[in-house]
């Protein structure tokens, strides 16, 4: 991948439609940094991220919709006694 960084650019030397953006001052100096964008497949690929199935060999949560209404039931009864989690 190929990366541009331009450092202390004038914002007044800058195209119009990015000064807009930017909201500042004509004297203020800016660094621009353009990289070459991956692909959108490379980007929204689950699978290939080391923590996807980070908890798949976990007992407890074979059965997800359980582990989580025991995780979001309350700690106290309506009657004020513990709840047996």
């Amino acid at each position: 991948m190929n990366t541009v960084i331009i450092e202390h650019v004038p914002v007044t030397d800058l195209p119009t439609a990015w000064q807009e953006k930017l909201h500042a001052a004509p004297a203020t100096r800016v660094t621009i940094r353009i990289e070459e964008e991956t692909s959108p497949q490379a980007v929204n690929a689950l699978s290939d991220n080391p923590l996807f199935g980070i908890w798949r060999d976990r007992d407890d949560m074979l059965d997800v919709a359980a582990h989580v209404r025991k995780l979001r039931s309350p700690r106290d009864l309506a009657d004020g006694t513990k709840s047996s989690r």
